[in-house]
């Protein structure tokens, strides 16, 4: 604006009245209101660490007496030092002392993070060469900080199902609740989720990728004009699904039975056509019986013979030994069709339509002559010059010359004869889903019980739904990396090891959840006196209680008491539960590192799984540093330049090695290492690389 007032400025020497009106207009432009969603984006969101020690230089609040139910002191203090067991704090002028076990430290959505993983667990049933599912127990915000250092642009599927904002203190802000009550709930919400959606949107690659997200009617709304806003480059659909046909009665309104889904198309990302059959409505019956033959002639709109001249041309047929028979197609007419001399015995045919006037065929003449060579054009019951003509459309086309008709033989006209005995209709269907396996009773809330021996989740969403939505979007892609940063129960995950199945694919998914206990949990544990970070607090929380075990009963077939689930899945894979899947999978906790620490290479064992992740999550892991380089099944580590040598010379005849990560601090031994690296490998320097991601900030 400054060098717009300059301007005015100019004009004003010349011109006053011209200036007072232009400067008017540019007030008026000021004021007017952004079109579009708008809503308090200043919210503070704030994250408490429990169980991270606790570190001069930290932001600290200080914890309630144990067994008290209250909130506590809600200040953020900064830590001035650390002496014993004791923490001196600072708030503006004021200062205090506090013992180190009644602080928790806390992590603002501004500061720079530096993080880690550590393993909690894994399971192994899946080949020794087949990636591992990750499941990171952490706040989802500093988690997609974590996923950007190891796979910014090269997520092909992010699927989550996000607090519905219902005011039942389903969700959490700035560590608090949000009631039904709190006049700033949707604008939270949407500062909420338009962070993580902002770095979701770096993780997706751009140039073919989907978000799916679900929701309800309370942020549906508000939901969309996000998307609009975040992803303005997505072509972006929204689907209504049944999800209880019985309906859940509402007091005064109508039963809720769907939810929505909505699907952000990022490049060239659209829903493969798939062979569904059953419940998906848009089936038709008469593509299955035999190939479609359409009229040649255009109907509808722009249809006449004047909205397209070049498409008005004779086709001259006749009766032949065995038939009717194509002998040639004219060229454009642009005269009177009377004046066209037709060859005896032959009969021309023009696009005329039903009341008599000149129209126009869909394709030009040098298309058909192509397609008549081809067998994909056909002469209907002869009636002389009203003899209808027919064609295949592209797509049909294609499907003869797939071999999804198989070709048996050719009749008079020359057009192909096809065997749909084999055929399996492919379609995507409308945008209203009302399908039996998608009820979040009977395939969401009731399987949980089974895979989990009578644990409990509110609300889980159904198998199948999740495996539908996925599939119409990696049914093409066998090695898709799939990523729920509200992972929940951690249907996602299963959802992705069903596909797999399913198809033989080698499909990766990453699930972040946190480890929050429900709030009526929180008060009866809160009364027993213990808090967040304490064992016995923790064994309750999402993470442990439901995610971990039930992508494990998932995996091994088995309850969290060892017994064989019992059921079997059903509709599209039908198997016994108890069967399991062939399937790796590994849980981590993030953790909070000091860049110092990871600077002086004191801490590889925090990062390492990251490294293991930006390099697929594949095989061996190198979880400790050595002296001179180590090598496992899709990656290497480069510890000291001066093995360099050896190291390469290791790395030219490793064709699974996609990374070397080399330390070293200078940029020229850095640089004469990546000159030797095999074409196949991509170098990354440590730990500059990690470092720089971090401290320049990933914030949204």
């Amino acid at each position: 604006m400054s060098r717009l007032s300059d301007l005015l400025a100019q004009v004003e020497r010349s011109d006053p009245a011209l200036a007072a009106d232009l400067r008017s207009e540019v007030k008026a432009l000021s004021e007017r209101r952004q079109f579009g969603l708008n809503f308090e984006r200043h919210q503070p969101e704030a994250v408490e660490l429990p169980g991270r020690p606790v570190r001069r230089g930290d932001k600290v609040r200080a914890l309630p007496p144990r067994g008290s139910t209250s909130r506590g002191d809600s200040r953020i203090w900064l830590v001035l030092r650390v002496a014993g067991e004791v923490a001196t704090l600072a708030l503006d002028e004021e200062r205090t002392e506090v013992p180190v076990a009644d602080l928790v430290v806390v992590a603002e959505y501004r500061d720079p993070i530096y993080p880690g993983l550590r393993s909690t667990g894994r399971v192994e049933r899946g080949a020794a060469d087949d990636p591992f599912h990750t499941v990171i127990n952490a706040e989802n915000f500093h988690a997609l900080e974590a996923l950007l250092y190891t796979h910014e642009g090269k997520v092909d599927a992010i699927y989550i199902d996000p607090p519905y904002n219902t005011g039942a203190k389903d969700w959490k802000y700035n560590n608090d609740y949000v009631d039904g009550d709190d006049d700033y709930r949707h604008s939270k919400w949407l500062a909420f989720m338009e962070r993580r959606l902002k770095l979701a949107q770096r993780l997706l690659n751009p140039d073919n990728s989907v978000l799916i997200v679900t929701i309800d009617e309370k942020e549906y709304l508000r939901l969309g004009l996000l998307l609009q806003q975040t992803f303005p480059e997505g072509r972006i659909t929204m689907v209504s699904s049944s999800i209880n046909s019985a309906g859940a009665t509402r007091k005064g309104s109508f039963a809720r039975a769907a939810e929505y889904l909505y699907f952000v198309m990022l490049g060239t990302s659209r829903p493969a056509p798939l062979p569904l059959e059953g419940e998906w409505n848009a089936v038709k019956t008469d593509n299955k019986l035999d190939i479609y033959w359409s009229r040649l002639i255009r109907s509808g709109a722009d249809s006449a013979r004047h909205d397209s001249p070049n498409q008005f041309y004779p086709i001259f047929i006749g009766q032949g030994a065995d038939g009717p028979e194509f002998y040639g197609v004219g060229d454009a007419h642009f005269g009177d069709r009377g004046d066209l001399e037709v060859p005896r015995g032959e009969v021309a045919i023009w696009p005329l339509r039903r009341d008599g006037s000149e129209g126009r065929w869909r394709i030009s003449a040098q298309a058909l002559r192509s397609l008549i060579s081809e067998g994909h054009v056909r002469i209907g019951a002869w009636r002389a010059e009203a003899t209808t003509i027919y064609y295949l459309k592209q797509g049909e086309s294609a499907k003869v010359a797939g071999g999804d008709f198989a070709v048996t033989g050719r009749r008079s006209d020359g057009s192909v004869i096809t065997d749909a005995s084999n055929y399996v209709a492919r379609f995507v269907p409308t945008d209203i889903w009302r399908i039996t396996s998608h009820d979040a009773g009977n395939s969401g809330s009731r399987l949980i019980d089974r895979l989990l021996g009578g644990r409990k989740f509110p609300f889980p969403k159904s198998l199948y739904a999740v495996e539908d939505a996925l599939r119409f979007f990696v049914s093409d892609k066998p090695n898709a990396v799939v990523l729920d940063f509200f992972s929940g129960s951690g249907t996602t995950v299963h959802a992705v090891m069903r596909l797999n199945k399913q198809d033989g694919g080698r499909r990766q998914c990453i699930s972040v959840t946190n480890n929050e206990v429900s709030a009526d949990e929180q008060k009866k544990l809160r009364e027993q006196g213990l808090r967040p970070g304490d064992p016995e607090w923790e064994r309750w929380g999402i993470c442990d209680y439901i995610t971990k075990p039930r992508i494990r009963a998932a995996i091994t077939g088995r309850t969290p008491d060892g017994d064989p689930i019992k059921g079997d899945y059903k509709f599209t894979d039908e198997f016994p539960m108890s069967d399991g899947f062939t399937a790796n999978a590994e849980f981590f906790t993030l953790t909070y590192e000091a860049p110092r620490t990871i600077a002086h290479h004191k801490s590889f064992e925090a990062i390492a799984p990251l490294l293991w992740l930006k390099a697929g999550a594949t095989g061996r892991r190198i979880d400790r540093a050595t002296d001179t380089f180590e090598v496992a099944d899709t990656y290497g580590v480069l510890f000291s330049v001066d093995a360099a040598g050896d190291f390469l010379a290791e790395l030219v005849d490793h064709e699974g090695a996609r990374m070397a990560f080399i330390v070293t601090d200078d940029e020229r031994a850095f640089q004469m290492v990546c000159a030797d690296l095999p074409d196949h490998v991509e170098p990354v320097r440590l730990y500059e690389s990690y470092l720089a991601s971090f401290t320049m900030g990933t914030q949204a």
